[in-house]
């Protein structure tokens, strides 16, 4: 960890928050999701520095220690796929790896598709290919607790994450996430009230790593974060007769609530997601859950790195 290297890089007009370690010719680009952020990705970002890679995960603009956008509420993913295509301008990377967990899986497709060349190849955990709509997720299919339907509404998370602080917000989502069920509220609950306080951090989250995301969060708040991805997930990108062409990874926690969104599960087993993504391997761990690179670290290193190797030549 002492060896990850910090810096800020502008981008767009704003400045963003940048992990790096590493110096090999290729280069590997970590994007997270929510409440995750760089330094989810700290232990993949070794393994790839041990294994020859150049190694680059960033906190995305609105998140942890990069600026905000001047108006938040218009913000999309789209917007992300600039934001990840300037990047590797600033660096001076001209081709690169997409490596994307839960809603980063979003912006690491799209990229591959906008810029191609820009693009060696994209792993995805937990999400498969999906393009922003209004029909990307499909709410209306679940009760009106889906937490993602909560989150959609503005204001309600807002006052939702204002009972607690930062730090019990997180430990919140990252230990009801965890789980293999989605997270439903009832009628008169809101999704922080699911939380059972005396339920124990998952074994492999710590009471440090607890700290580190408060202490990222702290600096960032909620706001931006509840925007992207969650109301802009409907936001459609312009973007027909999408095809993924460059060689991809899916990695699926076969334990991960992501599998019970409906249609999603028969989406990636029947290989209808090839049809976007035609030279997608799956890979399916059978113990994994949603947050499956933190979870089996060892598991996803050896998936990721093997993955690199085979289109690094």
């Amino acid at each position: 960890m002492e060896n990850i290297k910090h810096s800020h890089v502008e981008v767009k007009g704003l400045k963003l928050h940048v992990a790096e370690i590493g110096s090999g010719p290729k280069a590997v680009v970590f994007l997270h999701g929510f409440p995750e952020i760089w330094y989810t990705w700290r232990q993949q970002m070794i393994a790839a520095a041990n294994a020859g890679y150049r190694a680059i995960a960033f906190d995305f603009r609105g998140y942890g220690l990069s600026d905000h956008p001047a108006e938040p509420e218009k913000a999309t993913l789209c917007d992300l796929v600039d934001e990840i295509a300037g990047l590797l301008d600033s660096l001076t990377i001209t081709k690169a790896f997409l490596v994307g967990q839960d809603f980063g899986a979003i912006p690491a497709y799209l990229v591959a598709i906008v810029h191609p060349e820009k693009v060696i190849g994209v792993v995805t955990l937990g999400v498969p290919f999906m393009l922003p709509s209004p029909s990307a997720v499909q709410n209306h299919l679940l009760p009106n607790g889906f937490y993602v339907t909560r989150w959609q509404e503005p204001g309600r998370a807002e006052a939702d994450f204002a009972r607690f602080d930062v730090k019990s917000v997180i430990r919140n989502i990252y230990t009801l996430f965890s789980k293999s069920e989605i997270p439903i509220a009832a009628d008169d609950q809101e999704i922080m009230d699911l939380f059972d306080p005396s339920t124990p951090l998952p074994p492999w989250f710590s009471e440090q790593d607890l700290a580190t995301y408060a202490s990222l969060y702290e600096k960032s708040g909620f706001r931006f974060a509840l925007q992207v991805p969650y109301r802009s997930l409907t936001v459609d990108c312009g973007i027909t007769d999408p095809v993924v062409t460059c060689p991809a990874l899916l990695i699926v926690g076969e334990k991960d609530y992501v599998l019970k969104f409906p249609g999603m599960e028969d989406y990636i087993r029947s290989g209808t997601v090839k049809q976007f993504v035609p030279n997608l391997e799956i890979i399916y761990e059978p113990e994994g859950t949603h947050f499956v690179s933190e979870q089996l670290p060892e598991k996803t290193n050896h998936h990721i790195i093997h993955f690199l190797n085979k289109h690094s030549s």
